[in-house]
C-alpha cells in the first residue's frame, strides 16, 4: 500500500513538473511528456483499485 502511494505520488509530481516546463518554456515536448505520465498515473490508479476490489471480492466469497 505505501509503495503505490509513493509511485501514485511520484508519478503526479513529475508530472506537475513537467507541465511547469511546458509553461516555462512552450516546448511542446514536455507538454507530451506531462501527458504521457498522467496517462500512466491513471492507469497506476485503476490497476491499484481494481486490487482493492477483487481482494474485498474474496473476502465474501
Amino acid at each position: 500500500m505505501l509503495a503505490f502511494r509513493l509511485v501514485f505520488g511520484l508519478l503526479l509530481v513529475a508530472s506537475l513538473l513537467c507541465f511547469a516546463m511546458y509553461v516555462g518554456t512552450s516546448q511542446v515536448v514536455w507538454r507530451r511528456r506531462g501527458v504521457l505520465l498522467l496517462k500512466w498515473t491513471l492507469i497506476a490508479a485503476l490497476g491499484f483499485f481494481a486490487v482493492l476490489i477483487l481482494e474485498r471480492l474474496a473476502l465474501l466469497l
